[in-house]
């Protein structure tokens, strides 16, 4: 015979279920979007393609003042009336952390032929995730949770962690076990508190962390097209207000909003990272494009 208590056990044991098979169905969709996107940039040089310490050939290049007389090819230069230096390719792997905002307001999109932002950001961060290890690099989470490691079931890792949701309104980035001199990259729609953002970069770049900042909303965040009688509610429930007048907050609203967009870069510049936006109407290959190239730009020094 069956107690009240078996009964509430199985309960929860069916609810568990449901979620985690509901979880499971949405990996193969973003799997499969994150390597279409990825597969679609063409990458101009391979993501670990620099000069430094390795054993593979990487280009030659005409000698310059300074260069060591061990480092001329003499079989090369003898070709020509130019000595030539041959290098070789960086093959230390370096690490890089992801931070993917999973809070409720991500939730949010303005009109069903739009992503919500959670989910652009979930597949701009795969996507980066996918190339960087291509590239070599080892990739992960912010945090404990997931260090960075490279190869596909590391991929599959991050998929599954990124199709979780966090129950507050604004989720804060993780700032803890900060890897010195490692690479980073936050996605949000940064409408929380933003003292918890200068916390996670200040204690990233005492670190020697460089990273990038990117700042994704919904057009109708830009614009604010309300007027008249309008309630506004917060994705998670927690926050409501109603206004008769909402084309009065207008000003008000985007004066705020540039003011965070503001402080965003001026933190930015501050700590040696770089800031970035992108709207969920606009295209993701261009953001992903502007991704790679920003985590780039910085090297992995």
């Amino acid at each position: 015979m069956s107690t009240s208590a078996d009964l509430s056990l199985d309960a929860r044991a069916k609810g568990l279920r449901a979620g985690a098979e509901a979880q499971a169905d949405a990996l193969p969709p973003l799997l499969a979007r994150a390597e279409h996107l990825a597969g679609a940039v063409l990458l101009g040089d391979h993501g670990r393609r620099r000069a430094g310490m390795g054993d593979d050939f990487w280009q030659y290049r005409p000698a310059q003042p300074g260069d060591s007389r061990r480092m001329i090819d003499h079989r090369r230069s003898a070709m020509g009336d130019i000595e030539f230096v041959r290098e070789r390719e960086w093959q230390i792997a370096q690490s890089v952390m992801l931070w993917v905002d999973q809070g409720a307001s991500m939730r949010f999109a303005s009109s069903d032929a739009l992503p919500q932002k959670i989910d652009r950001a979930r597949l701009l961060a795969l996507s980066v995730a996918i190339l960087l290890v291509r590239g070599g690099e080892r990739v992960g989470l912010t945090g404990t949770t997931l260090p960075p490691r490279r190869g596909n079931t590391q991929i599959m890792r991050l998929a599954e962690m990124f199709s979780t949701n966090a129950e507050e309104d604004y989720a804060p980035p993780e700032h803890r076990a900060m890897i010195p001199s490692a690479r980073a990259l936050f996605i949000s729609d940064f409408m929380g508190d933003v003292s918890e953002v200068k916390l996670a970069l200040t204690k990233a770049a005492d670190r020697g962390v460089r990273g990038v900042i990117l700042h994704v909303l919904d057009p109708s965040e830009e614009e604010f097209p309300f007027k008249g009688r309008t309630i506004f509610e917060s994705v998670g429930g927690t926050i409501s207000h109603e206004t008769l007048k909402a084309n009065e907050l207008r000003d008000r609203y985007l004066e705020r909003l540039a003011s965070r967009k503001a402080e965003l870069q001026s933190l930015c510049t501050v700590t040696g990272w770089q800031y970035g936006q992108h709207h969920t109407n606009t295209s993701a290959q261009s953001a992903l494009l502007w991704l790679y190239g920003a985590l780039a730009s910085g090297g992995y020094r």
